[in-house]
């Protein structure tokens, strides 16, 4: 697969929207609201997927990035990320190679979530039995598959045997580490979640309250890579500092917003998901809508 075309291909911006808020959203709302981020400029839309002990749930990602897909003419999907604890190696590929074959050029595939005390290495054994079942099953069928790489151990990793990282809330510190750390070539696709909202507490408060959702003062490889980027107990405790809030969260007025997406680029990022607080899958479109005309369309690093 050829990064520059996909690169290109990718622009500067695209979308991130959660599992949950897709898994709520009916079809026929879906495509609409996908064909409407096509119009906005936005190059891709990309989802996540829960691991299968979750309560959260979500739409299986391969048939919901096939509805991306199908109701756009150009908007690249992108999974970010299909959790290898939810499926075999040969089901990833041959997904993954279906829908790209199906439609050339506009999948890119994230993969990440390898349970157990040695992650990076249980992805790499992951990654040999896909390699292997493409020498089988579709051979010849390119894709792009980017991981979610956070420290230096899985940055290698990535560089070696991906296209490039897609991280997940994490600051633009860490935007410009993963540059230096793969080098020039490979891509990098940071998240970034925003509220464009210039009241700091009502803004904090809407991630805030994901956190209190989610997990609650629980080390894993958010916290640790937010050890390694200097924040503390203090910084970790179950709301997380303004500090750290602030670092993780793109908040204030529109123009405060499209100036930490930038920063990303500046840092060396390839392509800036913008992921929107939002109650609903027309609200989230509603926000991009407002931050469109102030984005760079094409690409700026």
């Amino acid at each position: 697969m050829d990064l520059g075309e996909t690169r290109d291909r990718l622009g500067a911006y695209g979308v991130w929207i959660a599992p949950m808020t897709l898994l709520g959203t009916p079809i026929p709302v879906q495509r609409e609201q996908f064909a409407r981020m096509e119009r906005l400029g936005y190059r891709s839309l990309w989802t996540g997927e829960p691991p299968a002990a979750s309560p959260a749930g979500g739409r299986e990602i391969f048939t919901q990035l096939a509805v991306v897909l199908a109701a756009t003419e150009r908007l690249i999907a992108g999974a970010g990320i299909a959790n290898v604890g939810v499926r075999e190696p040969t089901a990833m590929h041959t997904a993954a190679a279906t829908l790209a074959e199906a439609y050339p050029g506009r999948l890119v595939l994230g993969l990440g979530g390898h349970p157990g005390e040695r992650p990076v290495s249980g992805l790499r054994d992951y990654l040999d039995a896909m390699d292997e079942a493409a020498t089988r099953l579709l051979p010849g069928i390119g894709y792009p598959r980017v991981l979610a790489a956070l420290g230096p151990r899985a940055h290698r990793l990535a560089a070696a045997r991906a296209a490039g990282v897609h991280p997940f809330l994490q600051p633009v510190e860490h935007t410009g580490i993963a540059r230096e750390s793969l080098g020039p070539d490979p891509l990098v696709i940071p998240h970034q979640i925003l509220a464009a909202d210039p009241d700091p507490d009502t803004a904090r408060e809407r991630l805030r309250a994901l956190f209190r959702a989610g997990q609650r003062n629980v080390e894993n490889a958010y916290s640790a890579n937010y050890r390694r980027l200097g924040y503390g107990d203090d910084d970790l405790a179950d709301d997380r500092s303004d500090r750290l809030v602030d670092a993780i969260l793109a908040w204030g007025d529109e123009a405060a917003v499209v100036r930490r997406l930038r920063a990303h680029l500046d840092a060396g990022a390839d392509h800036v998901l913008l992921h929107p607080l939002a109650a609903d899958l027309p609200s989230a479109v509603d926000e991009l809508e407002r931050l469109a005309p102030h984005l760079v369309t094409s690409r700026h690093r």
